[in-house]
C-alpha cells in the first residue's frame, strides 16, 4: 500500500510512567509495584506513531515543553515516520501521565497531566490552517482543549478534508461539533457519557450509535474491546469482530492503535467497512504488547495477520 493521502493528527504527546502492581493503593497506603517503565504517550502521539508505523504520511500537530520528555517526544517521532509541527513552550511543561496497571487482568487507571499541550489555543491552529488543509484525513482527541479541537475539525470540514475526532477523554461537547465530524470513534464508556445509553451490548452501541448521528456525525464507529467494534451510518450496520492476534498483555494503547489504523486506511483510500477491519488488527496487535507507542504494528505486520484471519 502507498502512503496515501496526508494525515494531519492534532493532539498531546505525554511521558507515560506505568506502574504495575497486583492492585491500586487506598488513599494514605504504600505498596510496593512489581515493576515501573517510562515510556512516550498521549493519544494523539500513540495515534500518529500508530499511522507513521502503517507507512502513512503524517504529521502531528501540538505544544511541547522544552525537556528532557520533549526530547522524547522528537525521537519517538523520528523513529516511527512522524513529522511534526511542534509549537515549544519553554514557560511550561511537556505532558505525563501516571499510568496504574493491574498485574492480573492488564487493566488499566490514568491520570494525565497535558502540561504545555493545554496551551493549544485557536491561535495556534489558525497559525497551522494551511497544514490541516493538505491533509487528506484529519484528526482529533479531547486531551487538549475543545476550542482548539473545534477550530481544526471547522478548518479541515471548510477544506473537504475526511474528520474523525476520537471524544477521549469523554466530555460534554458543543452540538455544533458533531456537524463536523465524517466519523466519530467512541469507545463504550464515552459513547454512553456522550449520549446517555449505557453499552453492554452491539444492539446497545447501534442505539448510542444512532443518537450521534442524530447530532450531525456522518459515521459512527464504537470501539467494543474484545467484541471488536461497530461502524453505524444512516445506511449500515456492520458489527467487525476483533482480529485475535495472540494473549492480552496490555489494553491501554488498543484505542489509539485502532484510531491510528483507520486513518492511515482511510487516506489511502480504502472503504471504511474494510478500514475498520484493518484497525481492529491493528489493534488486536497492539494488545499482545505492553506499553503504548511502544506496541504499534507495522504495515507487514498487519498485512500478515488480516492474511491469516
Amino acid at each position: 500500500m502507498a502512503a496515501g493521502k496526508p494525515v494531519v493528527i492534532l493532539g498531546v504527546f505525554v511521558a507515560d510512567t506505568a506502574y504495575r502492581a497486583d492492585r491500586q493503593p487506598r488513599i494514605g497506603e504504600t505498596i510496593l509495584g512489581n515493576s515501573f517503565k517510562l515510556g512516550p504517550g498521549g493519544k494523539g502521539s500513540n495515534q500518529a506513531v500508530a499511522a507513521g508505523k502503517l507507512g502513512a504520511d503524517i504529521t502531528f500537530l501540538t505544544r511541547l515543553g522544552v525537556d528532557a520528555f520533549a526530547d522524547m517526544a522528537k525521537q519517538t517521532w523520528n523513529d516511527a515516520g512522524v513529522k511534526s509541527a511542534v509549537i515549544d513552550t519553554p514557560d511550561s511543561y511537556t505532558g505525563a501521565a501516571y499510568i496504574f496497571v493491574e498485574e492480573g487482568t492488564g487493566n488499566n487507571a490514568i491520570i494525565v497531566s497535558p502540561g504545555a499541550a493545554m496551551l493549544i489555543s485557536p491561535q495556534d491552529i489558525e497559525a497551522h490552517a494551511g497544514l490541516i488543509r493538505s491533509a487528506g484525513v484529519f484528526v482529533t482527541q479531547l486531551e487538549q482543549p475543545i476550542d482548539a479541537a473545534l477550530k481544526a475539525l471547522e478548518i479541515a470540514r471548510g477544506a473537504g478534508v475526511t474528520t474523525i475526532l476520537n471524544p477521549a477523554p469523554a466530555a460534554s461537547l458543543p452540538d455544533r461539533i458533531y456537524t463536523l465530524c465524517d466519523y466519530v470513534t467512541p469507545n463504550e464508556t464515552e459513547a454512553e457519557g456522550l449520549t446517555g445509553i449505557k453499552v453492554s451490548s452491539i444492539d446497545d452501541a447501534r442505539r448510542a450509535a444512532d443518537a450521534l448521528l442524530a447530532k450531525g456525525v456522518g459515521a459512527v464507529i464504537v470501539t467494543l474491546g474484545e467484541k471488536g467494534a461497530l461502524l453505524h451510518t444512516k445506511n449500515r450496520s456492520e458489527h467487525v469482530g476483533a482480529v485475535n492476534a495472540g494473549p492480552v498483555v496490555e489494553t491501554t494503547g488498543a484505542g489509539d492503535a485502532f484510531n491510528g489504523g483507520l486513518a492511515a486506511a482511510l487516506a489511502k483510500g480504502v472503504e471504511p467497512l474494510q478500514a475498520v477491519r484493518f484497525a481492529c488488527a491493528v489493534a488486536g496487535i497492539s494488545v499482545t504488547r505492553p506499553g503504548t507507542a511502544p506496541s504499534m504494528p507495522s504495515l507487514n505486520e498487519v498485512e500478515a495477520l488480516l492474511a491469516r484471519a
